[in-house]
């Protein structure tokens, strides 16, 4: 059986274990270092750093913003919860926690932000093995690029966050 995996704010308790993570060399241009994404969330309203964890140990981080702004006017972006920087790190790669981990940010975010719609987030059309783990995680295509990331176009997927919101 598999031990529960738990969404938690980013606190004094959990922040070294959330930026001891690591990625593969390949993945940083994707998901950006941690300790910037910290930076960022310390002055950005609305925004919110989380640890994934599992039995006690930080196995990944995420960022989430109240709002999509980013995605300036695209037609999802109203009504959405952003997922940036999501991470799981490098020595647990392949263990199937990317999916958990996203249904687990799901059940946290619906609770969190009742009145959000859906989850909104890029992802670079190169970073083929993060395009999967969304798609398996219930994550549906837009139809449409966004092409303000710096590492290339990037495709636009959304989730609902409640069942009644198709």
């Amino acid at each position: 059986m598999n031990s529960a995996l738990r969404v938690l704010p980013v606190d004094a308790d959990v922040r070294p274990g959330v930026l001891a993570l690591r990625v593969h060399e390949d993945q940083l241009p994707f998901v950006g270092r941690i300790a910037d994404s910290l930076a960022d969330v310390a002055v950005c309203p609305g925004s919110e750093a989380l640890a994934l964890v599992v039995d006690e140990v930080v196995i990944g981080y995420v960022r989430i913003d109240r709002r999509a702004a980013a995605m300036g006017d695209h037609p999802l972006a109203d009504g959405a919860v952003a997922l940036r920087s999501f991470m799981i790190d490098a020595g647990r790669q392949g263990e199937g926690l990317g999916g958990r981990a996203l249904d687990a940010i799901h059940a946290y975010v619906a609770g969190r932000h009742p009145d959000r719609e859906r989850i909104l987030l890029t992802v670079n059309v190169r970073n083929e093995a993060a395009v999967h783990v969304y798609r398996r995680a219930g994550y549906r295509d837009s139809g449409e690029l966004y092409h303000g990331g710096l590492a290339g176009p990037q495709f636009v997927l959304w989730r609902p966050l409640h069942p009644w919101n198709p």
